[in-house]
């Protein structure tokens, strides 16, 4: 397998689960985001898990930036040598550290953690520790403190799902600045199918291990009629697309490239 587009990612991922088998394409370019939405237990977060090297995939084949990191069931590069920024939900901090010693500690490059919580807006919480900061702000620390290693590629599992909707907007807004001003390539998992249409260069549904883009477009179906799709979060409250999301914005189920928009 030839590496990512434009040096970025090209993945064929298969681990064989309890009740399937999960088998899965993806390709990121730098400065793309790709959103992987389906229902719960449809293998999104093992796919992720794969990425970061947490887990190792039964077969297929993972490529980055020109290098393969694994080939069926051999792993060519270890999780402590591919550069990806994993965030998720519980996202961890180190209780006995301030946020800015946690940005710190992580720090690659000798770089300015004060910086980071300056473009993420919670300077003026580095001197708090983890147990003194509401949802919304821990999840920007910890954002801070996985963009502090300079990731080559950004993973995150639902990282926003249970902020208020000021908090995950503010927060998704931020992230996709820097996004673009880093050029880093980011698969993002979300159960929030508005926000995946609205903000994702291309968006990918896996149902029962296996990409299936006839229901997406069902569950979008689903949401034009004002409808909840079993086992999904209510879109949050937001403005229009077009204007909530700037130029990311396209139609429901839109997977044209930004650049092409």
């Amino acid at each position: 397998m030839r590496s990512g587009p434009d040096g970025g990612l090209r993945a064929r991922i298969v681990k064989r689960l309890a009740h399937f088998d999960l088998d899965v394409t993806l390709e990121c370019g730098p400065g793309e985001l790709v959103a992987l939405v389906g229902p719960s237990g449809s293998g999104k977060t093992t796919a992720l898990r794969c990425l970061a090297g947490l887990e190792v995939p039964d077969g297929g084949e993972i490529a980055f930036a020109g290098a393969t990191w694994s080939r069926g069931r051999t792993i060519l590069r270890t999780v402590q040598k591919r550069r990806v920024g994993l965030l998720a939900q519980d996202a961890p901090l180190f209780p006995h550290m301030t946020v800015l010693r946690n940005v710190a500690f992580a720090l690659s490059g000798g770089g300015d953690p004060l910086r980071l919580l300056t473009e993420m807006g919670i300077d003026h919480l580095r001197d708090r520790r983890p147990h003194q900061l509401s949802g919304g702000e821990r999840q920007r620390a910890a954002l801070c403190q996985v963009l502090a290693g300079r990731p080559g590629l950004l993973l995150l599992d639902e990282p926003f799902s249970a902020l208020d909707v000021e908090n995950r907007l503010a927060l998704r807004d931020r992230l996709l600045a820097l996004r673009d001003e880093w050029g880093v390539p980011v698969v993002h998992v979300t159960h929030d199918l508005e926000e995946a249409a609205a903000i994702a260069d291309r968006v990918v549904s896996l149902r029962g291990g296996r990409e299936d883009p006839d229901w997406l477009e069902r569950q979008l179906d689903l949401l034009r009629s004002g409808t909840t799709p079993p086992g999904f979060r209510a879109p949050c409250p937001r403005p229009p697309l077009a204007a909530s999301a700037g130029p990311h914005a396209g139609r429901p189920g839109d997977t044209t490239p930004r650049s092409e928009r």
